[in-house]
């Protein structure tokens, strides 16, 4: 028993110090496109039923950092401010699907094809079921939209003309990255690093070749196992990448990797309270039909082009690790801790349903 605890700590720290660099580098730039996206006036470009409308709540939602949870209120916010039905769904799928702390990880355990493969998997997906929900369940919101600022970059205290300093533009996106970005996503990051640390010495290394067949089967399978679980992308993919280590093809592991962010029971109780039944069913068939479509074509490009999967090691063999690996392990490693030190576990999951709920409960009051 002793033994097997040693061996998840430092698989658990191998898979840390693989990602740390990455996820360092991703949470920096996640905060500056938080700072410099001028969401304001995105709003005001979303509020046809129009392809136009999707695609830029596609694009726009695709590199912000937010999880499954986080997301809702954004997304509530879009559509209070006058984004059509079709936008909304678009931005509440490309979203968690994707991001700049995401690829980065996904870079860090996987190889380049999954790399390119992810985003591009939820980019036509957030488009796709954007456009069946414009096409079936037409309607925008008729709330009066916002005032423009005058300034892309105003925000509290901005006054009209006035620009946001250097020095005060990288102090708010470091802030915002690694402070309010960290803490949403800390626990799910835990457990993310946990349940891959033990998928890497519990399963032995055929487990999916003697347990599933392959194929659609197996896309079956992680997508059941992927829409009610409650994990953010960047938290998905180093479970993801300890399964592909197993046996598991990687098609099945993008089905996995779109469903989990994408849909969990909080989530849908919003899209049904907020958007309605129609919106919801639309919704999830368009992930389901999406994952395993795209699933498929992955194996199938990767069959054509005779590549197969890797990923990074996640045996617990900390000699693999490199010095920068190291120091990005560990300063993420002081970083989370200090997290979920701020924010208790409870607090911190707490946190996530009571946003979700709320907003769940003000959709009965419009």
């Amino acid at each position: 028993m002793i033994e097997f605890l040693q061996n998840w700590i430092v698989s658990v720290w191998v898979i840390l110090g693989q990602s740390g660099p990455y996820l360092l580098l991703g949470f920096t730039i996640a905060g500056f496109i938080k700072v410099l996206l001028p969401e304001d006036r995105v709003f005001r470009h979303l509020g046809n039923d129009n392809f136009r409308s999707v695609w830029i709540a596609s694009i726009c939602g695709a590199p912000i950092p937010l999880c499954s949870c986080s997301v809702v209120p954004t997304a509530m916010a879009l559509k209070k401010a006058g984004a059509s039905k079709g936008a909304t769904t678009s931005f509440l799928i490309a979203t968690p699907e994707t991001g700049v702390d995401s690829m980065g990880v996904t870079y860090a355990l996987m190889d380049p094809w999954m790399t390119i493969a992810r985003p591009i998997a939820a980019l036509v997906t957030a488009l796709g079921a954007g456009t069946l929900v414009n096409r079936f369940a037409r309607g925008g919101s008729k709330d009066p939209l916002p005032p423009t600022p005058s300034h892309c970059c105003a925000g509290p205290g901005s006054g009209p003309g006035k620009r946001r300093g250097l020095t005060r533009l990288v102090s708010d996106s470091l802030r915002f990255g690694f402070g309010k970005l960290l803490d949403d996503l800390a626990p799910w990051f835990v457990v993310g690093f946990l349940v891959s640390g033990l998928l890497a010495i519990w399963m032995p290394d055929d487990f999916f070749d003697s347990v599933l067949p392959g194929g659609w089967v197996t896309s079956l399978t992680m997508l059941v196992v992927g829409v009610p679980f409650y994990v953010c992308a960047t938290a998905s993919t180093p479970i993801a990448a300890a399964m592909i280590a197993k046996g598991l093809d990687p098609g099945a592991a993008l089905v996995f990797l779109l469903a989990g962010p994408a849909t969990n029971l909080a989530t849908m109780t919003v899209v049904n309270g907020f958007l309605g039944r129609r919106v919801l069913g639309i919704y999830l068939l368009s992930i389901a039909s999406f994952a395993l479509l795209l699933g498929a074509l992955v194996n199938f490009l990767y069959d054509v082009f005779e590549t197969a999967p890797t990923v990074a090691s996640v045996e617990p063999d900390p000699h693999c690790l490199s010095a920068t690996h190291w120091i990005g392990g560990s300063i993420l490693g002081v970083l989370l801790l200090q997290s979920l030190a701020r924010k208790s576990w409870i607090a911190a999951f707490r946190r996530a349903r009571f946003n979700v709920e709320k907003h769940h409960e003000g959709c009965h009051d419009q």
